[in-house]
């Protein structure tokens, strides 16, 4: 057939037309033109398309599903409205993590074994034979929505937006992990961000307190910076102040730049808080996230930034707790303990 537009924004269309249709002929070769036209796609078809392809991603097979939901993620990424495009997305993220977690099931039921890697292809048949057709696209297809999921969870709208479905998202995502041995960490830590969430900061050599809120932290390295700069840098607390620029690539400023630890990052029962791990790991007590921070246990250097390079992030000093409230708090703390191994 002849298409009457060309371009990116033709193959939208095409694809569209094609979906809604259930013609699989004519979506077949859409979905060609998608991927060869969208590298010079132009900035209004961009913004205009990832809307529309995530509307029908529902009407799309299971395999190339995945790859027109990564172009969602890339349109998104290119300035497309990442809260109209989150629900399409949303629920095929869902859809895979299900067929991977039945992936998982019947591969144990038949066998078990070292779980396939996914390559380029599609699945073999010996594998297809072993799980199912649906339950093995879910998990040969889960890289690929991982990178669209993480697109959109950059934009704290369509954090807000997922609500308590974020937390059924994460515990399909651990069984999957658990069961596969395989870690799909972008997606586990996109889920996790919290925003808006209200934390004290218990500074033990000091005995002083602080009420702190932060958004859009993708790890505590992060958040590590970024407390150092609230109290160090803000002449709370004596220690090591990360400069400006450190600051600035942990909250929107583009790249990374070596930065050293200024604590060690503890939890009240005396337990270490890794860098590597998240802020949603800080225990929550009496309705707040309470961490304690001690004076570095050793040298530690990393290269600082954001674990989510399109997410903005910051931690914000809303006031140093009152003599009275910083003891209540410290009554819920033990002693730091000493790392073993």
């Amino acid at each position: 057939m002849i298409f009457s537009k060309a371009g990116f924004g033709g193959a939208v269309a095409d694809f569209e037309a094609a979906a809604v249709a259930q013609d699989a002929k004519r979506s077949g070769k859409a979905f060609v033109r998608l991927q060869e036209t969208f590298g010079q796609a132009k900035e209004a078809d961009l913004l205009d398309g990832g809307p529309r392809l995530a509307a029908v991603l529902e009407q799309v097979p299971p395999g190339p599903r995945a790859v027109v939901a990564v172009l969602v993620g890339a349109c998104v990424e290119r300035g497309a409205d990442a809260e109209r495009c989150a629900p399409g997305v949303r629920a095929g993220l869902r859809v895979a993590l299900e067929a991977a977690a039945a992936f998982a099931g019947a591969w144990a039921a038949t066998g078990g074994g070292a779980f396939p890697v996914p390559d380029d292809g599609e699945p073999g048949e010996e594998i297809v034979g072993r799980t199912g057709f649906d339950a093995a696209v879910g998990w040969w297809t889960l890289p690929q929505w991982e990178m669209a999921a993480v697109a959109l969870l950059n934009h704290r709208g369509v954090r807000a937006g997922a609500g308590g479905e974020r937390d059924e998202l994460l515990r399909l995502l651990t069984a999957v992990e658990q069961a596969s041995g395989r870690q799909f960490r972008s997606l586990g830590h996109a889920l996790r961000v919290l925003d808006d969430e209200p934390l004290v900061a218990l500074h033990r050599t000091s005995g002083t307190g602080y009420a702190l809120r932060f958004f859009g932290i993708g790890d505590n390295f992060q958040l590590h910076t970024l407390l150092a700069d609230a109290l160090i840098g803000g002449g709370h607390v004596e220690g090591h102040a990360p400069s400006p620029h450190e600051v600035a690539v942990c909250r929107e400023t583009p790249g990374q730049v070596d930065t050293v630890g200024s604590f060690d990052l503890t939890a009240p029962d005396g337990g270490r808080l890794w860098n590597e791990g998240a802020p949603a790991d800080i225990p929550v007590v009496d309705g707040v996230r309470l961490l304690v921070l001690d004076e570095p246990s050793y040298r530690r250097s990393w290269p600082a930034g954001r674990f989510f390079p399109g997410m903005r992030g910051d931690v914000i000093l809303e006031r140093a707790l009152e003599p009275e409230e910083t003891e209540r708090w410290f009554a819920h703390v033990s002693p730091a303990k000493e790392l073993t191994g």
